[in-house]
């Protein structure tokens, strides 16, 4: 038996995740009341009961009566009901853009401020997600890589990574990415734009990365970015971060951080820890 509490920030996934667990064979329900979770659940355990797989639904829309879940809960760890948590997240400036994209009113904001009602949220929510087993944060991922997340852990029953480290690279010239952590300036690295044989070529090139690398101050500070990332991350996944976003920077976006954020991509991606994406901004402008 598997019983699954599906929860988050409203406009993070939730409605998307369940509608996803459905498919996989999950029995689905939302926004059950509080007071019939107990019962709800010793239905689903009953021996006789022909459900194998439950997801519940519960988030903000509970009111006053989701301060109660934390009782309901420890009344399942008493009777042995084996449940997890998957909580879905997302940062404030991706949340206050879907909601104006949909033109929805949240939950809590009861004169139309958002912003103002994502912040109660995010308060009101916190004992849940200290008690989460999966936490997914979906501020850039699509419905088809949500479905990919929830496919290892539910599915291959595989080794979920709670951290997700993202590595980009990018232009100053086109700005820097809102959402980075982490910003570093390889500017001072030698320009391949000023060779005529690598000008029109990328950090994807091995004639590039070559030409890059070559330098004695590349190679040192690719060196010690290695060690300071590697230091930091497992602070962050001790901290309960579920995403960090590595932002580096040359002027176009074309060579040297693309060839630095390669390098670094190749290193991180040994380690089983963590999950770990890169993404090159702005290679085509």
């Amino acid at each position: 038996m598997r019983f699954v509490i599906v929860t988050g920030m409203s406009g993070a996934g939730k409605s998307s995740a369940l509608k996803i667990l459905e498919d996989f064979g999950f029995f689905c329900v939302d926004n059950l009341p509080i007071k019939l979770i107990d019962t709800f659940a010793d239905l689903t355990f009953n021996p006789t009961s022909d459900l194998e797989k439950v997801a519940m639904g519960i988030d903000i829309r509970s009111g006053e009566m989701l301060a109660k879940l934390t009782d309901s809960l420890d009344i399942l760890n008493e009777k042995k009901q084996d449940y997890e948590i998957l909580f879905l997240e997302a940062n404030d400036n991706v949340l206050l853009k879907r909601y104006k994209e949909s033109r929805r009113k949240h939950p809590l904001s009861k004169y139309g401020n958002v912003e103002d009602g994502i912040r109660k949220e995010r308060e009101k929510l916190a004992f849940l997600k200290k008690r989460a087993d999966y936490i997914i944060d979906t501020s850039n991922i699509l419905v088809r890589d949500l479905r990919g997340e929830l496919d290892k852990i539910f599915i291959d029953n595989g080794l979920f990574k709670n951290l997700y480290v993202r590595i980009i690279s990018f232009g100053y010239k086109h700005g820097i990415p809102q959402d980075a952590d982490l910003v570093f300036d390889v500017r001072f690295m030698p320009n391949p734009y000023y060779i005529d044989e690598l000008k029109n070529k990328t950090g994807e090139d091995e004639a590039v990365q070559e030409y890059v690398m070559n330098s004695e101050a590349a190679q040192e500070f690719l060196c010690k970015l290695k060690d300071m990332v590697n230091f930091l991350i497992p602070n962050y996944i001790s901290e309960g971060r579920n995403q960090l976003v590595i932002a580096i920077g040359c002027t176009g976006g074309h060579h040297r951080s693309v060839t630095i954020a390669n390098k670094l991509y190749e290193e991180l991606k040994k380690n089983e820890e963590y999950g770990i994406k890169k993404e090159h901004r702005d290679i085509a402008r």
